[in-house]
């Protein structure tokens, strides 16, 4: 168990955060698991297929064969452990992808060869064209190419959605954290619990206080970490605990219907997919990720469901998140079930 005692600074300096480059590295992860399972079907959660994962295996299988520099990645990655240098720690949530690759860049070759050998020793390789790219003095460059390249082709377009779950937690935990404090938005985490003034997290080995020293705690919302948890006591992360997001399931079910039957032809389709999106509360922006509508066609659609009584807001911060009405919720199984 890890003890991470939080005093009136920590939870001062505490934040939220997001991390393109953990989410990249816990995909290929599960991309390598998927391929590896009989009929190469990715599969997640008891044997759930995830027809999204799926369609990745051919391209992430082709990079593997064509670009020495990303097997050599993937050669540094076993399933409970992967270099710290390619998973830079975010600052928070504007995190994006060109902050997470110009941290790779800057890392001291010393401190990357060190992070290469440890990895190496839990999961050695003896492929020629892998050596050669971990050996080269050119390596911390070759691989921030390689997590660039494979990026852009793998996730980029993937990102947009697994950003807005991300997204719709801290909205979520932070209208919590304002109307009854942290307790309230560390609630529903797997594996934590708030006692005696610090946030026990349940992983293996002795119990261990980390003391957080006035810095706080980076607590970062994850789609591929669940069902689990992870926590960074050391560094050259923050702590950290890493949990998974609420709405993660999204994630791995299909793509959301197009429409919703006769509550489709009722209110529209785009309105009926907000509808059926808003299980939770959720930002305007964090919609239009979600649905791929436009953010100024989203306020439009959600003026409409307002007025008719199938939708409210509440302001939290800066933003204001919607949620479905008893009404709403009653159409939106309706729904459900004509699917």
């Amino acid at each position: 168990m890890l003890r991470f005692p939080l005093e009136a600074d920590d939870l001062l300096h505490s934040r939220f955060a997001v991390s393109p480059l953990f989410e990249f590295a816990s995909l290929i992860r599960t991309l390598a698991e998927a391929r590896s399972r009989a009929g190469s079907r990715g599969e997640r959660a008891g044997g759930r297929v995830v027809p999204w994962l799926e369609r990745l295996i051919p391209e992430f299988t082709r990079l593997e064969t064509e670009d020495d520099a990303f097997a050599a990645v993937l050669a540094l990655h076993s399933q409970h452990h992967g270099p710290a240098f390619t998973s830079p720690p975010p600052k928070g949530m504007a995190q994006s992808i060109d902050d997470d690759l110009a941290a790779v860049r800057a890392t001291p070759l010393a401190q990357a060869r060190r992070e290469i050998r440890d990895c190496l020793a839990h999961r050695s390789t003896t492929e020629k064209r892998v050596l050669t790219v971990l050996r080269s003095p050119a390596v911390v460059h070759r691989i921030a190419d390689a997590l660039e390249a494979s990026w852009r082709s793998l996730f980029a377009a993937e990102w947009l959605r697994l950003r807005a779950i991300c997204e719709r937690d801290v909205l979520h935990r932070s209208a919590e954290l304002g109307r009854t404090g942290w307790a309230a938005a560390f609630s529903g985490l797997p594996r934590v619990r708030w006692r005696a003034g610090a946030l026990e997290v349940s992983v293996a080995g002795p119990t261990r206080t980390v003391p957080l020293g006035g810095a706080g705690l980076l607590l970062v919302p994850s789609v591929f970490v669940w069902p689990g948890i992870a926590a960074f006591a050391d560094d050259p992360w923050p702590k950290a605990v890493v949990y998974p997001a609420r709405g993660v399931g999204a994630l791995w079910e299909g793509p959301a219907a197009t429409g919703t039957g006769a509550l489709g032809d009722l209110v529209g389709r785009s309105r009926a997919r907000l509808l059926g999106a808003l299980d939770t509360p959720t930002s305007t922006t964090a919609l239009a990720r979600a649905t791929g509508l436009a953010t100024g066609a989203v306020g439009d659609h959600l003026a409409v469901l307002r007025r008719a009584g199938l939708v409210d807001g509440t302001r939290a911060g800066r933003a204001v998140l919607y949620r479905r009405t008893a009404l709403g919720d009653a159409l939106a199984a309706v729904a459900t079930g004509d699917d």
